[in-house]
């Protein structure tokens, strides 16, 4: 047997082995595409197994993520800190090989994939970043930023709209630095294909801008290569490579949708390592001389990154400052000053906290190279269009303002690729209420912890006239739900303001919602403001003597509730209002600093503006809380704002029946 076909080989019974042991996954891509992935990792992906994390290493997307026993074994063959007694243990409690890839658990793997299509939109958002940073700093015989985006797709991938949307941009902006090798098995978890996915794909990718290539057969490891080859010549264009594989290749169920995500049992590992002409009575073995190559391999990629360390060593002598901007933002070293909010707004009396964003933005995007991004098409709406940055394009990569175009899904993943691959501060922006859009793209921001920022405006039923379907009602809560998402609700410009420094400083994925509406500048309690960073703060303490109620509020509702103290404390009921733009950063406080904003021993109630599900965390009683709890309506925002009971004559009135005053 010929070397390369031992290794496409072993990585085949590698992956199967693996499943079978854990008696969980999915066997059938990983003996269709082992070809695939060799033939990228042999001859293209610039890598350094003792250093993963290399700043201009080529970028792999296993987009379809099922497939994560075959990136599993290769990632072992080439010689990560990935074990063969982690391939056995599998998708089990613990190991290093969950059951989909995920970035930050595994060494080597660049992205967290698993929901299809995501994986492909990443990749998009990684090759801007190249692109970008490429733009900047390279100079004439010193190409620092040089690097492709290799991935593998699936039937599934192409299906998905994420995906389609982010091909489509990856197309008009000409990222050429993409290759993806689609795994067209032509077998879905129904069946075939054919009964949901008949088009002509390398058509639909053509009329997107890409280039298209095929390759009749997968086992043609050469004609693989040849086709990548062809698509590094082509700068301009991302690429596609069309391979045709066998689902389960080899095994008893070639060609079945059986093969997708069932162990192929101990009968079907024998017979198909048979039909690979290796021993079928062992298991998770590697060859010597497989072992070898990848060895030799490993040593010439260290070289190349010992290349690369020397080249940037001439850079820092003759671009020293620029060298340094870059090496600070690829180590993300990103921090803004508390003070830097203190020049905002002293004389505005009111504005939304959208306008208050954009001004904050255009200060920080002077601060921070690294900040940039874009909105679904919503910017002068959003606020979030950095001033005299210019726009990327394929024509001028050095924008810093990314048009995404009606694509809230692909725009919030392509983020995440972004802040994956290193170097940026990504935002992304649309309305709130299509936030619903962007979830699976934010969920997996938090999962994998990355440096986004989403901006989300309209955030409330003062959206008015445009009625129930942008009127966001359930989605500040569905957001405060996902783990790992700090989600910031500032009460005027001051806390806007101070809620950017957080995001930006934070380093993990931040949600920042929004008002349209003016609401009033609290200058009044500026000083007592600065405490946006514990998360929520006591913004106006009660009066001497016994505390009856603590009012807790977010946004615009926290002004209104100032407004209700004065008639609180007519009414007799001694009142502290709470500002809580968010929950995270004040769950992370210490239990003492907490209770002394809210106290034990006095009632609370929560102000907000829309569902009130999980307040009660914070009032212990579900009906101590002013929400909305359904859709809205259409009408002037003021008007549908006081109609569902945001009005001072309804907070005292709740008041009143929770104090029994």
């Amino acid at each position: 047997m010929q070397l390369d076909q031992k290794i496409i080989t072993t990585l085949r019974t590698l992956s199967i082995d693996a499943v079978q042991k854990a008696n969980s996954g999915h066997p059938g891509l990983p003996l269709g595409a082992a070809p695939l992935i060799y033939a990228v990792w042999r001859d293209f992906l610039n890598y350094n197994p003792k250093n993963p994390k290399w700043d201009n290493r080529d970028r792999f997307v296993l987009s379809a993520g099922h497939g994560s026993a075959l990136y599993y074994a290769m990632l072992h063959l080439s010689g990560f800190d990935l074990s063969l007694e982690e391939l056995k243990n599998f998708r089990q409690y613990g190991s290093k090989t969950p059951g989909h890839p995920e970035y930050g658990h595994t060494p080597g793997v660049d992205a967290t994939t698993g929901p299809l299509g995501h994986g492909f939109a990443t990749g998009v958002g990684m090759a801007i970043a190249e692109k970008m940073l490429a733009a900047k700093y390279n100079k004439p015989s010193f190409d620092i930023i040089d690097h492709y985006v290799y991935g593998i797709v699936s039937d599934g991938d192409l299906m998905e709209g994420v995906s389609a949307e982010a091909a489509s941009l990856a197309g008009t902006l000409g990222l050429g630095k993409i290759i993806y090798l689609y795994d067209d098995n032509k077998i879905t978890i129904e069946g075939g294909t054919d009964i949901a996915f008949t088009e002509n794909v390398q058509a639909r990718f053509e009329a997107y801008g890409w280039h298209t290539l095929k390759v009749d057969d997968a086992e043609d490891v050469e004609a693989i290569c040849a086709a990548i080859k062809k698509a590094k010549d082509v700068n301009d264009k991302p690429s596609l490579i069309i391979v045709r594989t066998h689902i389960g290749y080899a095994s008893p169920r070639q060609g079945s949708a059986s093969a997708h995500g069932e162990p192929l049992g101990a009968e079907g590992v024998s017979k198909t390592k048979e039909k690979l002409g290796v021993a079928s009575g062992s298991s998770f073995v590697v060859p010597q001389d497989v072992t070898a190559f990848f060895a030799d391999k490993s040593e010439g990629l260290a070289e190349k990154q010992a290349a690369w360390d020397g080249l940037f060593r001439k850079y820092k002598n003759e671009y020293p400052e620029l060298a340094s901007e870059l090496e600070k933002r690829l180590k993300g070293e990103f921090e803004i000053k508390e003070d830097y909010c203190e020049k905002f707004f002293s004389e505005t009396q009111a504005t939304s906290t959208r306008e208050a964003s954009g001004v904050a933005l255009q200060e920080l995007a002077k601060l921070l190279p690294a900040l940039c991004g874009g909105s679904a098409d919503l910017a002068p709406s959003n606020k979030t269009y950095i001033n005299g940055a210019g726009d990327f394009s394929k024509s001028d990569p050095l924008g810093r303002n990314i048009h995404f175009g009606v694509r809230e899904q692909a725009m919030a993943a392509i983020v995440n690729g972004m802040a994956l691959h290193g170097g940026f501060i990504p935002y992304c922006a649309t309305f709130l209420v299509f936030a619903d859009f962007m979830r699976p793209a934010v969920r997996l921001a938090a999962l994998m912890g990355v440096h986004a920022v989403f901006v989300l405006t309209h955030d409330s039923v003062a959206v008015g006239e445009d009625g129930p379907t942008h009127q966001p009602i359930e989605q500040a809560m569905s957001l405060r739900i996902i783990p790992g998402l700090t989600v910031y609700r500032p009460a005027d410009a001051m806390e806007t303001a101070h809620c950017w420094r957080m995001a930006v400083n934070d380093k993990k994925p931040s949600a920042l919602l929004l008002t349209r509406q003016k609401i009033p500048v609290l200058h009044e309690y500026k000083d007592r403001i600065k405490n946006t960073q514990k998360g929520g703060y006591v913004i106006s303490p009660e009066r001497p003597g016994d505390l009856d109620i603590t009012v807790i509020a977010t946004g615009s509702e926290v002004a209104l509730c100032l407004d209700a103290q004065k008639s609180l404390w007519h009414e007799g009921i001694n009142s502290r209002i709470v500002s809580l733009p968010s929950w995270e950063v004040f769950d992370r406080q210490d239990e003492h600093y907490r209770k002394s904003v809210i106290k034990a021993d006095a009632s609370v109630m929560a102000v907000e503006a829309g569902v009130g599900a999980s307040w009660v965390k914070y009032t212990k009683n579900a009906n101590n809380i002013i929400s909305i709890e359904s859709f809205g309506v259409s009408g002037p925002g003021d008007q549908v704002y006081e109609k569902f009971g945001f009005n001072v004559d309804n907070i005292v009135k709740k008041a009143k029946q929770i104090t029994g005053k």
